[in-house]
């Protein structure tokens, strides 16, 4: 079993005056132990290690979530003919890449990580529980920014889109994906069983997939609320408009706001959800 002290005190025993009898007192002291790493340097060490770790997996991963969003929008295209149903159905099947790996993949591996132990081995690290979370979510997310330019650019070409502005995917693919990875993580880390997890990722994901690709104006208003509290909503909504002619860019960075500050909450839940997995008795 391995036992975890904390963080800078440590018990030392010390041995009775010679001539005394009785057991050895001891004697709990504060002694000064390494001092505890910082955020930044750790969110970089783990980011490379998971990058390493995933980088087996890159080309069928992206071949998959690429293949699934590109034929979504083929399918989509006999239905949609242009307007803003083509701009919501190619912006959604964008962010579709991101929630693939984000939602599902990474709840499958923190729920794993969970079941297997592995938990124990990042809780005796002296590493924030934040660099973890943040660490594995970006390496998970890096993953999917080919992917997601490739669908981006295929669906401009398929539904004859403008292609002028979208730069915007620098900022909705890491806003995005850091709202969809907290969840995810959440999702896996608080599964009992890694079985629960991989449903609940696959769960998410569809959400994303109907909620996402379908033109907010098809759905019904009970759906259409739970669109709103989707996390990736907002940043589809940000990649549709900057497909207009002349993009709104005031409503365009509310909707990048809305997509980060949900992507600080989702995250600061991961990082709880961490916690608590990994001082589980």
């Amino acid at each position: 079993m391995t036992s975890i002290i904390p963080a800078r005190t440590a018990t030392t025993r010390t041995r009775p005056a010679p001539g005394s009898s009785g057991p050895d007192p001891v004697c709990t002291v504060t002694a000064p132990l390494a001092p505890r790493a910082r955020l930044l340097p750790s969110l970089a060490a783990v980011y490379r290690a998971q990058l390493s770790r995933a980088r087996v997996a890159r080309i069928p991963l992206l071949f998959v979530a690429t293949f699934q969003s590109v034929g979504i929008m083929i399918l989509m295209r006999g239905v949609v003919d242009g307007g803003a149903e083509a701009r919501a159905v190619v912006a959604g099947s964008s962010v579709l890449v991101v929630a693939f790996v984000a939602l599902n993949l990474l709840a499958q591996y923190f729920g794993q990580l969970r079941a297997s132990g592995g938990l124990d081995h990042y809780a005796t690290l002296p590493v924030p529980p934040a660099a973890v979370v943040l660490g594995a979510a970006a390496a998970y997310a890096s993953f999917t920014v080919p992917g997601t330019v490739f669908t981006a650019i295929t669906g401009s070409v398929l539904f004859q889109l403008p292609m002028t502005h979208l730069w915007v995917l620098v900022a909705v693919v890491p806003l995005s994906g850091a709202a969809l990875a907290g969840l995810g993580a959440a999702l896996g880390l608080l599964a009992p069983r890694p079985e629960l997890a991989t449903l609940l990722g696959q769960l998410g994901m569809s959400a994303a997939l109907l909620l996402g690709v379908l033109p907010a104006e098809r759905l019904p208003e009970p759906v259409g609320w739970a669109r709103d509290l989707l996390p990736s909503t907002y940043g589809v909504e940000a990649l549709a408009r900057s497909f207009d002619a002349r993009p709104d860019w005031g409503i365009i960075a509310f909707f990048l706001a809305i997509c980060a500050a949900v992507g600080v909450l989702s995250l600061a839940v991961a990082t709880w959800a961490y916690r608590r997995a990994a001082v589980r008795p």
